[in-house]
């Protein structure tokens, strides 16, 4: 009778402090599976939509809600039905919002649209719903007769058309086009 009972009153008293493991095992309690040098693929119907290369990706679905990052020098070649690339863009950092299919790009954002017109901008913000970019961040445009500033700005997909929100600076435009 004394063991068992010896036995179940040490049982019962050991305890484990989570903080205590953490510091020991050097683990935090996010889950993140993390890579390096990493190619993301999209695709539908059969068809490559998108692809993209970071040199570092931290995904975290433990996070709510769940995200990916990858950040260090991103590029994103995405693509028609023809599997011509469309456009181009290229920034340091970015999260991708799993559940929503958002992204928030940053720091150096490129986009090089097949034509070549160009935007460049410190942040960005795909919208998956919508099919659409936004920004309320300056904005240069490049295209190859003009070049075009302003302070946000929304764009379709494939960058064949934007509005930006508030132009400044010379805009060159055909006779007639201008209501006297």
């Amino acid at each position: 009778m004394f063991i068992p009972g010896v036995l179940f009153c040490t049982i019962c008293a050991c305890k484990n402090d989570m903080n205590e493991i953490k510091a020991l095992t050097g683990t935090s309690g996010r889950q993140e599976d993390v890579a390096e040098d990493v190619t993301i693929i999209n695709s539908k119907n059969g068809k490559i939509t998108m692809k993209a290369f970071a040199h570092e990706f931290v995904r975290n679905s433990a996070a709510k809600p769940a995200y990916i990052d990858m950040n260090g020098k991103l590029k994103a070649e995405f693509y028609n039905d023809s599997g011509i690339i469309e456009s181009v863009l290229t920034a340091d950092s970015s999260r991708y919002y799993e559940a929503e299919g958002n992204v928030l790009v940053w720091d150096s954002v490129v986009i090089v649209s097949k034509k070549g017109d160009k935007l460049a901008t410190s942040e960005l913000v795909w919208n998956a719903t919508i099919q659409k970019f936004f920004t309320e961040k300056p904005v240069t445009i490049t295209t190859p007769t003009e070049v075009i500033h302003g302070t946000g700005m929304e764009a379709n997909s494939d960058f064949t058309w934007y509005q930006i929100t508030h132009p400044n600076g010379t805009v060159q435009v055909n006779k007639g086009e201008v209501p006297q």
